[in-house]
């Protein structure tokens, strides 16, 4: 018996060998080629793809249609199923995958149509770029194609990769739709639900629109709310939840991006620089892919173009970077680009006016799934009232025209007012646009689809049917500032400008000031800078936003005998000036300051949520900020919510919530920051797979300083996608980073490849190192 067991243990082992041997060749089998010659149908001449020790390609070619060809064969090669997650995203197709589990995202997106749009409304969105865009199409799939093994995330979700086509190039471009903008457009619903159940100076004070911390470029600062007085509004009078039961708090969701430049008046030798660093989820590997395009074109400044910076996987483009001549970057904008408008209730269904489209969801290891779309002109009938009527949502990413390929054109700029020419005729989400020419101009302009709202339509409440026309858009808006006028532009998501600019550009839910306004004060504390000077400015984590909110618990425990308080203030009795990864004061004042909003979110809100039950929705205020410090430095008896007996209890309940959070961890005075921010930045299939693998598909655990209320934005999983400091002309000395390295691919040498650098804030060189890898497309049969 004993020598059968050791047969079998044997043979299991074997077996596990075996397997293990296998999956290992499937793996190195789906890897790219990255040296020697191989054939690539379409090419005019050879094309050489260089990379160097970061995977950083730099593409060599005769002319664009080669180029681009080239581009999308790398894109394919490293990238393929992180196309295929962008194409699916945008048009409620993952389920395909993934299974039932994303039926119900598949349901979120599939009711704005996307694909259909797009195949539509191809002729608008290629313009002229379709030989281009069909060039790097053919590009893909012969990269796909010349794979030995299908891309390894297939193999483990059993499935076969379906060939790209120029409509799934379209739909890469309006996934960042999905990404940038609300497309359930949840904050102004939620408003809209909750302003009839609350007095109108009730709804004014939450609705207040900036903070002490505002810092637009040009216009004036809101500053914080001034509170209301007794006779004007009072808390104790008004209806609350009868079981006292406290409304679900929503996740805080601050948003980052930052761009800022500084024009060739604050340099030593006239240069402009542009920083960039857009902030978005993060995985491994990065939305993004570092690229240098050389070509011979006759468009470009001199017939060639050389332009470094970031591509899209899916598109061809150059998304950010430099040309030589003119350098950009962007932020979103949160400008308002979606409008509800009610469609009456009728008998008959359809209504009239209305259209029913059955969309099919092809769900993977089931049968697909029906789902019933109806459509108004004004948009998709995205949710019913309990009286029957519906709501029908406008997004500018519903219309013809609102995505192209006009971003391609910015690599033959050679001045800004060529790039603001180009920037008219360009579609894409609606963006800040900081960029700057080497002749040591800069300037910020919208760029994108901005709404032609008709007079008297607002853009905050839902306009009845009928009463305001379907808006058409436009990309030339104007919205911007003359070339020349300024030496320092800086956008952090937050608004830019003021006044009659600002009416058209709308609110769609600004983020708080604070990062702003930290930008514009380091900008106006120098008056020379240097590409490592903006740098600096990328990597700023103080935490000046939440020192006053540090002292503020010390002063209440200094005020008053509360348990909870003493011991959050004892913990958090050193200050560190930096949300750190070592500081325990930054993270006990961070969690103090989001649980009191929590209490004073409730309060305010608490007659409609007692209207409206389970219907209610607590809105995203980005600026409670500005309401929330007057409440707490004047503790106004009126304005107290009603759950508390007085202001002191409201503080040392969301201390003690804080207090036996942090308790559960361990000693209150070893919770650090880094304990709370430690990066999960991993593939997206690592949540599918075993523990023990899963690690293999992540970046290193890393603890991360910065927040989302300075400068240097940082979470577990969101935070710089890229950061770039490059003046136009100056490419060598320009200084660039990026998590999650190249490749997709956990056995190539690129997979995170730079994400170290990115962890220090270590300056990266901007242009690619020399060349460790060289591949040679040649022409088929060449």
């Amino acid at each position: 018996m004993t020598k059968w067991i050791r047969r079998v243990l044997i043979a299991l082992v074997l077996l596990v060998l075996v397997l293990a041997l296998a999956a290992w060749w499937l793996m190195r089998g789906s890897l790219p080629p990255l040296e020697g010659d191989l054939a690539l149908p379409g090419l005019s001449a050879p094309v050489s793809i260089e990379r160097d020790s970061l995977g950083v390609v730099t593409v060599s070619a005769a002319n664009e249609s080669d180029a681009m060809r080239a581009l999308g064969y790398v894109h394919a090669q490293e990238r393929y199923f992180e196309m295929d997650l962008l194409r699916r995203t945008a048009a409620g197709e993952l389920s395909a995958l993934f299974g039932p589990a994303a039926i119900g995202l598949d349901k979120e997106h599939r009711v704005h149509r996307m694909r259909a749009r797009v195949t539509g409304n191809m002729e608008t969105i290629l313009g002229d770029k379709r030989p281009m865009a069909q060039d790097y199409v053919d590009g893909v799939n012969a990269g796909l194609a010349s794979l030995k093994v299908r891309p390894w995330p297939y193999l483990l979700l059993r499935t076969q990769p379906e060939p790209w086509t120029l409509a799934d190039s379209a739909l890469t471009g309006y996934a960042m739709y999905f990404d940038l903008q609300d497309a359930q457009n949840k904050r102004e619903l939620a408003m809209w639900r909750i302003r009839p159940h609350l007095p109108p100076s009730l709804y004014a004070l939450l609705t207040h629109d900036g903070t002490s911390w505002d810092a637009p470029i040009a216009g004036r600062a809101r500053g914080d709310a001034t509170l209301p007085d007794a006779a004007t509004l009072d808390l104790r009078t008004l209806p609350m939840q009868k079981d006292d039961k406290p409304a679900q708090m929503p996740e805080p969701s601050d948003v980052g991006s930052n761009n800022f430049a500084v024009s060739g008046e604050l340099t030593r030798d006239g240069r402009a620089i542009v920083a960039d660093d857009m902030h978005l989820g993060l995985r491994a590997p990065n939305i993004w892919f570092r690229a240098r395009l050389r070509y011979a074109d006759p468009r470009a400044p001199g017939g060639r173009v050389d332009a470094n910076g970031f591509t899209l996987p899916g598109l061809p483009a150059l998304v950010v970077g430099s040309n030589g001549h003119v350098a950009w970057g962007f932020t979103n904008s949160y400008g308002d680009w979606l409008d509800w408008q009610r469609v009456a209730a009728c008998a008959k269904q359809p209504c009239e006016g209305t259209t029913r489209t059955l969309e099919r969801i092809r769900v993977a290891g089931q049968d697909d799934v029906e789902f019933p779309v109806e459509e108004t002109a004004w948009g998709p009938i995205v949710h019913h009232e309990d009286d029957g009527s519906g709501l029908a949502l406008r997004w500018i990413a519903h219309l013809p025209g609102s995505m192209n390929l006009g971003l391609a054109d910015f690599l033959h700029a050679q001045s800004l007012d060529d790039a603001l020419a180009t920037a008219d005729h360009t579609a894409i989400p609606g963006q800040n646009l900081a960029i700057g020419d080497s002749r040591g101009r800069i300037t910020w302009r919208l760029l994108g689809p901005v709404p032609l709202r008709a007079p008297g339509c607002a853009a905050t409440t839902v306009a009845e049917a009928g009463s305001c026309a379907p808006w058409p858009f436009t990309t030339a808006s104007g919205v911007a500032l003359p070339i020349g006028s300024v030496q320092r532009v800086w956008t952090a998501n937050t608004r830019v400008v003021d006044d009659g600019l600002l009416a058209r550009v709308g609110d769609g839910g600004y983020a708080n000031g604070a990062r702003a306004r930290q930008i514009r004060d380091d900008l106006f504390a120098k008056q020379t800078f240097t590409e490592r000077d903006l740098l600096a400015i990328q990597l700023d984590d103080r935490a000046l936003f939440l020192q006053r909110w540090w002292q503020l618990l010390r002063e209440r425990d200094a005020a008053a005998t509360s348990p909870a308080l003493h011991e959050l203030a004892s913990a958090a009795a050193t200050w560190q000036d930096r949300a750190s990864t070592d500081s325990v004061s930054y993270r006990i004042a961070r969690a103090w300051r989001l649980a009191v909003h929590d209490r004073l979110m409730d309060g305010l809100t608490a007659p409609a949520h007692a209207a409206l039950g389970e219907r209610f929705d607590m809105p995203t205020l980005q600026h409670f900020e500005g309401v929330a410090w007057p409440l707490v430095t004047q503790r106004p008896a009126h304005l107290l919510p009603r759950r508390f007996a007085s202001w002191e209890a409201l503080f040392e309940d969301a201390a003690r919530e804080v207090r036996d959070e942090l308790k559960a961890q361990g000693p209150i005075g070893e919770r650090t920051w880094g304990e709370r921010n430690t990066a999960k930045i991993c593939h997206p299939l690592s949540r599918a797979l075993p523990g023990f693998i899963k690690p293999a598909l992540c970046m290193p655990a890393d603890e991360l300083p910065g927040d989302s209320g300075m400068p240097r934005v940082q979470g577990p999983d969101f935070g710089a996608s890229e950061r770039m400091v490059v003046s136009p002309g100056h490419e060598a000395d320009g200084i660039i980073h990026m998590p999650g390295g190249q490749s997709s691919h956990p056995l190539s040498p690129f997979w995170g490849a730079g994400h170290d650098d990115w962890v220090h804030g270590r300056a990266t060189p901007f242009l690619p190192g020399a060349a460790q890898h060289t591949l040679t497309l040649t022409p088929s049969g060449g």
